[in-house]
């Protein structure tokens, strides 16, 4: 490789590789030392460059100049230069020509029309063509360092145009500008103001001098300057159009409102300049504020209307929804999730039906027909809640725009309340009728009490004086005596259903109580029946009469018995219960609280509805003449009632039956109920002194006997005013036995009165029929001593004995 060729351009290496031989050079290796050279600079070179070597004008160029040739590289390699560049020979031959002759050529900016990329374009040149001598001074070619400046000539040329056009166009400016109505006026690139149509001068009645540069702004509104100031600065350094609007004077002082307006735009200068204009739009602004107070006013109306919608939308009570035509929620209110349960997620875009109970689907979907066309009337319909159950909602609703709009109250406690009020109103009318029956059984209950107790004291004393020797009078007594007593047992049972029985209420274990009774009531119970008892654990005391309790459950098992002929089981629960207000509304009287619950069920035959409504009313009964006298559950009814709880039949025709008795839970200290052994009457002689008051001539007769009988000394008065005056003679009294029921002044008043007087004073109360004077809330009052109608002389002597010999 030749030396001179070395190198890593494109140029050198085709030279390297072309086969020089054949061509009017000859071998590389033999060129003169001269083109050698030549060729080294040349591949060397960063411009365009090429040397024409010999006779035949042989070209050979470097990377640089291969660009130029475009489409004639790399054919061009070697060529005579005129045939290359045939085109322009013509331009070329006369420059040529004198290079060979040893004359230096320089063009500066030479026009060629060349055509080296398939088509013939206009170029320019700058370049010099320098002889190169050989031996002997002969000229063998030339040199040429080349550039192209096509580019620059079109890009001055079209400036020269890029500034005669804007010199035309700046002349057709000013006479356009002075034409218009409106302000205009040009700024410098720096945003000082250089110019202005007549009409400026003519509206501000100002000159030029006092307008050029920044005094334009003294014509500007003090309030407006700062703001349009700042915004002129930033279009200036972004160079981005200005657009504001401020009050400009006019020469008679007064401000109106314009809209400015400046674009920046190439100067003929080839600067930058800013054309601008002012245009009046004082009436449309006046116009515009105007119309901007009237719409704030209306904006300001719209949203207080729409808050106020807003706040009936969000804090109603009432359910508001939208509901298209085919039935799905598109919006709910928030009444919708607090009386509903569920979210808008749950429900917008459902349908309406998915959350109505089944029974109403069909009325729902009546309603919306409805409500499709026209205005809906209320429609009551149930939903489901969310968490369980149902609430009943009233409806209204009404078509606009292709939705219905609907309003929902929530009448479930209407509805509940009407249904309750219903239960309640025949609650009360049970509970009247129970009192009208209770006031007049106890009516009744005081009079045959007090019959009896003369034919019971009677038959005891005649009794005690009746000896073995005659054995069928004896015989007859007894028998009229166990009549006696078994009238006044039903007098008792007719007090307990009045609820007109003295209490004596004790704290009392009910799962010991019936369990101490488990060997009674199964004596009670056939053969046939299968006694359970199911107590309950922790089960609370209550407070009740254990006598009257005892008997309630008694009843209640015959009752069971008698309801199963053919065998069965009875079974005994006990547990802790609380009755709500709720259920307490629907029971007249009934306190809502803690209660031991006591539920005695049967799988005997059972009770109908109208039967259950008449099973406590006295003397009603299912079973056969001489079975029953039908007040047991009567007397039990009275028992609970009295005692402040409550008591419930559950029963079906051929399914059993379950009583349920409430009986109010004890608060107090822990005691033990128990009972005192019964006292012993014993016949002794005594020197104490009995008063003995009672209005009934007979009844006093027969207990003044009486307590003579068993040895007290007897005063007798048949009234509060006649007891008051014999307590005063005989000071020495030691007990007042007094009947409580009496005219004008009754035995409690009696009693209080003596006691003031007599503050050792004992005081037995005797009475078929309380009334309120010593029991209260069916409890006999603290530290009284009743020995209710009819009593025996046994029963005399123990509560009288019992009471004297207290401390």
């Amino acid at each position: 490789m030749q030396s001179f060729l070395a190198g890593s351009s494109e140029m050198a290496a085709q030279i390297r590789e072309r086969d020089w031989i054949a061509s009017p050079l000859g071998a590389a290796k033999f060129w003169p030392q001269s083109l050698k050279t030549l060729v080294s600079i040349m591949l060397g070179a960063n411009q365009p460059m090429f040397v024409v070597w010999g006779p035949h004008q042989t070209l050979i160029y470097n990377d640089g100049y291969a660009e130029i040739l475009a489409n004639k590289h790399p054919a061009a390699l070697g060529q005579p230069f005129l045939d290359v560049w045939a085109e322009i020979a013509d331009d070329l031959a006369p420059i040529v020509q004198s290079a060979y002759h040893g004359e230096p050529v320089h063009m500066d900016a030479i026009r060629l029309m060349m055509e080296r990329k398939g088509y013939l374009e206009e170029t320019f040149f700058a370049f010099s063509y320098t002889p190169v001598r050989g031996i002997g001074g002969v000229i063998e070619g030339f040199f040429c360092a080349c550039n192209e400046i096509t580019g620059q000539v079109h890009s001055e040329r079209r400036l020269r145009k890029s500034e005669a056009a804007l010199r035309a166009r700046e002349a057709q400016f000013r006479t356009l500008a002075q034409a218009v109505p409106n302000h205009v006026w040009t700024a410098t690139a720096d945003g000082l103001l250089d110019w202005f149509n007549d009409k400026v001068y003519a509206y501000c009645g100002l000159t030029e001098a006092d307008l050029l540069g920044c005094g334009w702004t003294q014509i500007v509104h003090a309030d407006d300057r700062e703001p349009a100031g700042a915004a002129w600065r930033q279009a200036i350094e972004q160079s981005a159009p200005y657009e504001t609007e401020f009050r400009i004077r006019r020469a008679d002082g007064t401000f109106r409102w314009h809209v400015v307006r400046a674009e920046p735009v190439p100067g003929h200068d080839g600067g930058m300049r800013w054309i601008g204009t002012n245009t009046d739009i004082n009436e449309q602004r006046v116009a515009l504020s105007e119309l901007s107070a009237a719409r704030e006013t209306l904006e300001r109306e719209v949203k207080e209307r729409t808050r106020e919608r807003n706040r009936l939308w969000e804090n109603s009570q009432d359910i508001s929804v939208v509901i298209d035509v085919e039935g799905n929620f598109r919006a709910i209110n928030p009444a919708m999730t607090r009386i509903l349960g569920w979210q808008p997620e749950d429900m917008i875009g459902r349908l309406v039906f998915d959350f109505i109970v089944p029974d109403d689907l069909e009325k729902t979907a009546e309603a919306l027909a409805i409500a499709t066309e026209e205005s809906l009337d209320t429609t009551i319909v149930r939903y489901r809640h969310k968490e369980g159950g149902v609430r009943w909602i009233s409806w209204v609703a009404a078509p606009e725009n292709g939705v219905i709009f609907a309003t929902g109250r929530n009448v479930t406690a209407e509805i509940e309340a009407q249904a309750e009020l219903a239960i309640a109103q025949e609650a009360l009318r049970q509970s009247q009728k129970m009192e009208a029956v209770g006031q007049l059984t106890g009516g009744i209950a005081h009079d045959f009490n007090n019959m009896l107790a003369v034919v019971i004291g009677s038959l005891d004393l005649l009794m005690r004086r009746t000896d073995d020797s005659d054995p069928r009078a004896r015989r007859h007594i007894e028998s009229a005596m166990e009549g006696a007593k078994r009238a006044a047992t039903l007098t008792q049972r007719l007090l307990a259903f009045s609820r007109q029985q003295s209490l004596s209420p004790v704290p009392v274990d009910a799962n010991g109580l019936l369990s101490g009774m488990a060997d009674l009531l199964r004596h009670t119970l056939t053969g046939k029946i299968r006694l359970e008892t199911v107590v309950g654990g922790g089960l609370w005391r209550c407070l009740v009469d254990v006598n009257q309790l005892e008997n309630a459950m008694l009843n209640l098992a015959v009752n069971a018995r008698d309801a199963m002929p053919e065998g069965g089981r009875l079974t005994i629960e006990t547990q802790n219960a609380h009755l709500d207000d709720r259920y307490a509304a629907g029971n007249i009287g009934l306190t809502p609280g803690q209660y031991v619950l006591i539920a005695v069920s049967d799988s005997g035959t059972g009770m109908t509805a109208e039967v259950i409504e008449k099973a406590f009313d006295p003397f009603f009964t299912t079973k056969e003449i001489g079975k029953g006298t039908g007040l047991g559950l009567s007397q039990v009814y009275g028992f609970v009632k009295q005692s402040g709880g409550h008591i419930k039949i559950y029963s079906e025709p051929g399914r059993g039956t379950t009583v349920k008795i409430y009986l109010p839970r004890y608060f107090g200290e822990e005691t033990a109920a128990g009972w005192s052994d019964e006292i012993l009457a014993t016949l002794e002689d005594t020197t104490q002194i009995v008063l003995v008051v009672e209005d009934d001539d007979n009844v006093r007769r027969m207990t003044l006997d009486a307590f003579e009988e068993i040895g007290y000394r007897t005063l007798e008065a048949n009234g509060a005013v006649e007891a008051l005056r014999l307590l005063d003679l005989h000071r020495n009294v030691d007990l007042l036995f007094t009947d409580i029921v009496m005219p004008e002044v009754d035995g409690r008043q009696l009693a209080d009165e003596a006691l003031k007087r007599f503050p050792h004073l004992k005081v037995v109360f005797t009475t078929g029929y309380t009334r309120n004077a010593i029991v209260h809330n069916g409890v006999l009052d603290a530290g009284v001593d009743l020995l209710p109608k009819p009593f025996t002389l046994d029963e005399l002597l123990s509560k009288v004995r019992s009471v004297l010999e207290r401390p």
